[in-house]
């Protein structure tokens, strides 16, 4: 554990009350929504950093129909979060000369996509393209059929560009996969190198991430301490199955990373601190667009801002891959909060309602 970290548990759930130590603030209403989140989800993982502390919490089973101690700061599958990550190294060779965010992806994916010289990188990073998804086609509502398939990224493509376009280039949003599988072959072509490399070297070494990693090609486990992860397969009244184990090469680029709530607050805090990308990219990628997921929601360059009930905003992403979801982020004032379930929602019962639960949640965590 780290130092400076404070870890709570449920105490009921483990047996032990919490450490005399531990001040009444960190166990506020943080504690208590992450409380109330066991039962939409078996798990809920969160860290809080404020004011220079960070504070680690845990609640539920790390197994589902069994009493298991939560690991404090586990690793789960951290999903779109990887967008992020995979947009700040496109963004160092913006600021390295190697790629123009203005300029056309055919530039540098010569007849790949379909219309590609009229889509530019920064269409792709912000979500504008108008590229359609290719996870709409995928078939992953079965995860039972899938949870063990490796996809290569081309074959990903080749789904997506099966069907037509969903709307002219920047003229409107739509949250597109396809936009970052294109992103990580560019950041390919460019460097010559893999893109699980250039994200380790540029972006997890260089922030410091020490519990962030990229599977291997064929590496479906977890490593490192880790709550189980579960998924429904085949629609609302399917079996509910454990998909701890799982491919996430569906993901590549757009969603296969693995990290901890506190990595992923830590990545937030360092990429707003400035030290991943100059300012004059960290400025591009904080210029946003309407995001019409929720009121108030903006989209920038792999990075949403989003409004705070106490004023202000959180700079982040979140993720959702079959058996977690993880949402959080941080703000200018160095706040910073990762939040991670062990289900997505409507696992177990209303998919809205744990859906609001989760960032009442993160609200909560940042403003109270």
């Amino acid at each position: 554990m780290r130092t400076g970290v404070v870890v709570l548990t449920v105490a009921g759930l483990l047996g032990a009350a919490a450490p005399a130590a531990v001040a009444a603030p960190p166990r506020n209403a943080v504690q208590e929504q992450l409380d109330a989140l066991v039962g939409r989800f078996p798990a809920a993982l969160a860290s809080v950093t404020r004011g220079g502390r960070t504070v680690s919490l845990v609640a539920g089973s790390a197994r589902l129909g069994s009493r298991v101690p939560v690991p404090a700061d586990g690793r789960v599958r951290a999903g779109s979060n990887t967008k992020t990550f995979t947009a700040v190294v496109v963004l160092q060779l913006v600021a390295e000369g190697k790629v123009e965010l203005d300029a056309p992806i055919e530039r540098y994916l010569p007849g790949l996509v379909p219309g590609g010289a009229a889509i530019t990188v920064r269409q792709l990073l912000q979500h504008t393209s108008g590229l359609p998804n290719y996870t709409e086609y995928l078939g992953l509502e079965d995860i039972a059929k899938l949870q063990h398939r490796y996809f290569e990224p081309h074959e990903l493509l080749a789904t997506a560009f099966a069907h037509p376009a969903r709307f002219a280039p920047g003229t409107k949003w739509e949250y597109s996969n396809t936009n970052y599988v294109l992103a990580g072959l560019l950041i390919e072509r460019v460097t010559g190198r893999p893109v699980a490399e250039q994200i380790t070297e540029r972006v997890i070494r260089k922030a410091g991430l020490r519990n962030t990693y990229w599977p291997a090609v064929g590496d479906q486990d977890i490593r490192g301490p880790h709550p189980h992860g579960y998924a429904r397969s085949g629609g609302p009244d399917g079996p509910v199955l454990d998909v701890t184990e799982l491919d996430p090469s569906w993901g590549w680029a757009a969603g296969q990373l693995i990290s901890t709530p506190a990595d992923l607050a830590s990545f937030s805090r360092a990429l707003l601190g400035g030290r991943l990308l100059p300012a004059a990219q960290l400025a591009e990628m904080r210029r946003t667009v309407d995001a019409p997921i929720l009121p108030g929601w903006r989209y920038g360059l792999g990075l949403f801002r989003v409004p705070l009930t106490c004023g202000g905003e959180y700079w982040g992403h979140g993720g959702d891959i079959h058996g977690y979801e993880t949402r959080g982020g941080a703000t200018d004032d160095g706040r910073a909060v990762g939040l991670a379930v062990t289900a997505l929602p409507g696992t177990f019962g209303n998919a809205d309602e744990g859906a609001q639960a989760v960032l009442s949640t993160v609200d909560a965590a940042f403003c109270r």
